[in-house]
């Protein structure tokens, strides 16, 4: 068993490096990690777009410098401690090394190389998700309640993580109704647990309450603009795409689950496996909102395959295993970006994954690139592209001057690079931002980072003297291609009346 044990934390290293040895230099922070990497300067208990935790690890990486590695780290390490959850879970049902193999290509080659690799809240909930369900067998396993209450604290971390971990909980509760192990609701240990859970997420409900519950504005804004786009039909696809290299682990796992004579009283994982992704179908959710749920069920599909190929001799068995990791390294350049954008997509049109996979983003068009990838570019070639534009003012100028970004991500690379470069604080009325908008200005001019001049019904930008077109970003595969610097000079009073007085009453859709 030590032997095992010390090929999983291996297994876990390896896996923690992964990501920094694959990424290619070129590509800097997802635009998404910008604004939660801001949250570090504006702690509180909620944020218009996500429960508070991540920002315990924003706050952690400003301290350590805000470099990339740091950025990356925190997503490498819980990915890793993820594994090691479910790597323990399956030698303490006797299984060995081929079982951990089997598991270490599911968090390798499989969706979970992305997930593990971007600061973003998804790799908090799924590690979350998988220590409610590892506690949960635990306590099956030994009875001790010190799991139940491992399970409470679980459940109340994964709901300041992300609120989608409202979903597995219902998912979770509903299946273990389902089997014999209903009679935990008996247990008052369970309900203490539970009650320890709304403990660590109460100042987050009250701080939604106090701010008119931002995630139901949030939620809005997601279906009329991103998950209208979502239905059952796409949604199982996307499972199918997500998991396909590890198949066998997948329905494995739910094979083991439901018909292995060892590993059947865990029923309630598959149960609760077909529940979440039901709700979530119904909720309109993104395919890899899902995500979380494979992990243990990747470790029992494991054990079973094991268990399946145990009288088979090493070849046979490595056999087994050439498919997902062939494969997986076939796909790796669309987990990853490993190569420059130009060789990224002479590589996607060469194997015919752009023909096949499509890469449609969410205006719905078919692009060269995946999504995510073309967000990964051109922030800090925006960010000094204005510092070269603002330090062409006058220092006059420049003291009267303010930086306001159409869009959260902008702003949020504007302020990580902008220090370096010289530039004030950069503003923004999106997402969080306009929680952090003064409530009154005191500017005379403004330069504006957007695609477009603003409408001719846009108030506040009527009531300058002038206004002209100072640069723009020229990268053909950058989502953000055109991103232009507007300046507009010698705003009146009433323009800063208006931008006050506009700011204000947004602010206060969000108080009480």
């Amino acid at each position: 068993m030590k032997k095992h044990y010390l090929l999983l934390w291996m297994l876990a290293l390896v896996r923690l490096m992964l990501p920094y040895v694959l990424q290619n230099g070129y590509y800097q922070p997802h635009r998404d990690e910008y604004l939660y990497l801001n949250y570090a300067g504006h702690m509180d208990w909620g944020f218009m777009e996500v429960p508070p935790l991540l920002s315990v690890f924003s706050w952690l990486t400003r301290a350590l410098g805000n470099g990339f590695f740091w950025v990356k780290f925190w997503p490498a390490l819980f990915g890793s401690h993820t594994f090691l959850l479910c790597g323990d879970l399956i030698i303490r049902h006797k299984g060995g090394r081929w079982a951990l193999l089997i598991l270490f290509i599911s968090f390798v080659f499989g969706a979970f190389l992305t997930v593990f690799f971007l600061f973003q809240p998804g790799f908090l909930e799924i590690f979350c998700w998988t220590a409610i369900s590892y506690c949960l067998v635990r306590f099956q396993q030994s009875q001790a309640v010190k799991w139940l209450y491992a399970f409470g604290v679980a459940c109340g971390l994964g709901m300041l993580s992300k609120y989608t971990t409202a979903f597995f909980l219902s998912g979770i509760l509903l299946a273990i109704l389902l089997t014999p192990q209903r009679k935990l609701f008996t247990n008052r240990h369970f309900y203490l647990a539970g009650l320890i859970g709304l403990v660590l997420f109460l100042p987050n409900l009250l701080w939604q309450y106090n701010h008119n519950f931002p995630v139901v504005f949030h939620m809005k804004e997601l279906r009329e603009t991103q998950l209208v786009h979502m239905d059952a039909k796409g949604f199982i696809g996307g499972q199918i795409k997500m998991n396909l290299i590890v198949i066998l682990a997948w329905l494995g796992g739910l094979i083991a689950v439901f018909f292995n004579k060892n590993l059947s009283q865990y029923r309630w994982i598959g149960f609760a496996y077909f529940i979440v992704l039901g709700l979530l179908i119904a909720g309109s959710g993104k395919d890899y909102y899902a995500l979380g749920v494979y992990p243990v069920l990747f470790a029992f599909g494991a054990l079973w395959l094991e268990e399946l190929t145990l009288k088979w001799s090493l070849p046979a068995k490595a056999a087994l295993l050439a498919f997902p990791v062939l494969a997986g390294l076939f796909i790796v350049p669309i987990a990853l970006p490993v190569l420059k954008p130009e060789k990224l997509v002479a590589y996607y049109e060469k194997t015919g994954f752009r023909k096949a996979l499509g890469f449609k983003w969410e205006d719905q068009q078919n692009h060269p690139l995946p999504q995510d990838f073309a967000d990964m570019m051109g922030w800090r070639e925006i960010a000094e592209m204005t510092a070269k534009n603002y330090h062409q003012l006058t220092d006059s100028t420049k003291a009267a001057t303010v930086i306001y970004c159409r869009g959260y991500f902008t702003a949020g690379a504007l302020n990580y690079y902008g220090k370096k470069l010289g530039l004030p604080e950069a503003l923004s009325d999106n997402g969080s931002y306009l929680q952090w908008m003064p409530s009154d200005f005191n500017f005379k001019h403004l330069m504006l980072i957007g695609h477009h001049n603003p409408e001719p019904d846009d108030v506040v930008f009527n009531h300058f003297a002038g206004r002209r077109l100072m640069d723009s970003v020229k990268m053909p595969l950058f989502r953000e291609n055109g991103m232009k610097v507007f300046f507009f000079e010698n705003g009146t009073d009433s323009m800063r009346y208006y931008a006050s007085e506009g700011i204000r009453q947004e602010q206060a859709k969000f108080k009480r």
